[in-house]
Parts: structure tokens; sequence; C-alpha cells
């Protein structure tokens, strides 16, 4: 069952002897919002094949953040499934390696390392630089209020935010996606500023490429892919050309007047 556009999500599960009321979901998006900027901390996970990870890992690059439960049968594969399509077109708009990814499965006690690594075989995830962690309840607790990511149990199992967290390069919350079937560009968006910086000095020859990049790789609806706009990338050079040959006459005529100058004061 979803509430409000499959933002909330409710997920199966054993039934429990007590559980809290639903939380109405413009009040679970006010906390989640609230979160923006905020620098999580350095939490320590055991991955899908039993090795220590810390957050701090995956700092100098994007971390894209998605919290899961692996006993859910509706909303959490399609979640997956999405950012899968997503994660794809992104390493393909920002080169692959530019960024990782993390699944997490918030039900600490039932989402073992194993459960995470059957999770992702179930869900054919075998994408680099995307791991699947584990942890202890507290670190679940914590790690999902410094999200700002909204989930407790129910009678029918667990409700929680249907949502998707990119952190930047060290470890600020960036950007926060919602809902189960969300559009490419609103994770690779986010994923061009962080990469490319679209604040970043274009001063130096890897500036300048970054900032031609960030604006030359665009989503194309028809095709539901990115790909990079050679007509952008020649307009600007054929700008750049006209730039230069105007320059250079203003040079020319400038060394001129000046020659003519000094020849009249020498007569």
């Amino acid at each position: 069952m979803f509430l409000g556009g499959a933002i909330l999500a409710m997920l199966p599960a054993m039934p429990l002897a007590s559980a809290p009321l639903a939380p109405d979901e413009k009040g679970a998006l006010a906390v989640s919002q609230a979160a923006l900027g905020r620098q999580i901390d350095d939490h320590r996970f055991i991955d899908s094949a039993g090795n220590s990870v810390r957050l701090s890992d995956f700092r100098g690059k994007p971390l894209v953040v998605n919290l899961i439960y692996t006993a859910c049968i509706r909303s959490c594969p399609v979640i997956v499934q999405t950012l899968a399509d997503a994660v794809t077109d992104a390493q393909g708009a920002v080169d692959q390696g530019s960024f990782n990814v993390i699944t997490i499965g918030f039900d600490a006690g039932a989402d073992t390392p194993d459960r995470m690594a059957s999770f992702a075989r179930t869900q054919g995830i075998d994408l680099p630089d995307w791991r699947f962690l584990s942890s202890d309840g507290r670190t679940i607790e914590k790690l999902a209020e410094q999200l700002g990511f909204v989930y407790f149990a129910s009678a029918q199992g667990f409700q929680h935010l249907s949502q998707i967290s990119v952190l930047d390069s060290e470890g600020r919350l960036y950007r926060q996606i919602y809902g189960e079937n969300f559009p490419t560009p609103f994770l690779v968006e986010p994923l061009k500023d962080l990469v490319f910086g679209r604040n970043a000095s274009a001063t130096s020859i890897a500036g300048l490429v970054n900032r031609l990049r960030l604006f030359c790789t665009l989503y194309d609806p028809a095709a539901q892919r990115y790909r990079f706009d050679y007509s952008v990338f020649i307009g600007f050079f054929i700008g750049l050309a006209a730039l230069t040959a105007v320059g250079s006459i203003l040079v020319r005529n400038l060394w001129r007047r000046r020659h003519d100058l000094q020849l009249s004061i020498r007569h």
C-alpha cells in the first residue's frame, strides 16, 4: 500500500505487538528537507562480503545513499530498479567511477550481509561502485535521523519515506530524491553539479573542460538517456574562434595606431 503518490511506502513484514501512528506525508517531507546541508557522521557498516566499511571510505566522491528493507516485495525493489537505471545513465553522463552508491538495510535485525547479498542478486544489481551494507540498530537509527529518512514499524511491517539521498564529496547531504519511479535527471543533474562543479572556476583547462561537459551533457527524453550535445560544444568553439579573431583585429589596429603615432612624432 502506498500513501501520497508512493512517497510514503508500507512494506509487508511480520506483525508487531505495538506500533506508532503513521506520520503524514507533509511532515515526513519536512523532516527530510530539513536535513539538507547536514554533515553525515562516519558510520560503520559491514558489506555483503563481510568487510568492514566506513562512510569516510567513500569521501572524495559524491555518494548516493539508498535505504531499503530486504523483506519488501513491492516498493523497495521498484526503487532499486529505478535507481539502477538512473545510475547506469549517470555513469555514462559523468564517467564511471566518479561517484559511489550504497544500499543500506534499515531492518537491522533481519538485513544481514547475507540477506543484502541475496537482495542484490535477486534485483540483478552488479554495477561497479555500488555496495550493499548492513549495520546495527543504533547506527541505522542515527544515520536515518541525519539523512531525514522517516521510517517506523507499523502493524503491517514498516512505513518509510521513498527517498534517495545524494551526499557531496565531503559527506554533506546535497539533494533528496523522492518516489519509486523518479525521472533519471533527478539523480544525474545533482551528480553533474557535484562532479563537474557548476560553480567551479573555468580558468584552468580542466575547469573549462568540466564546464563544457556540464552544459553539453543533456538528457534526451525521446531516447530516455543522456547524450553529449556536440552542437553546444561546436557553438562554443565557433564563438571562441570569433572572439579570438575580433581580439586579433583589435590588437592589430591598436599596434598600427601606436606605430603611426610614433612615426608622426619622429617627423
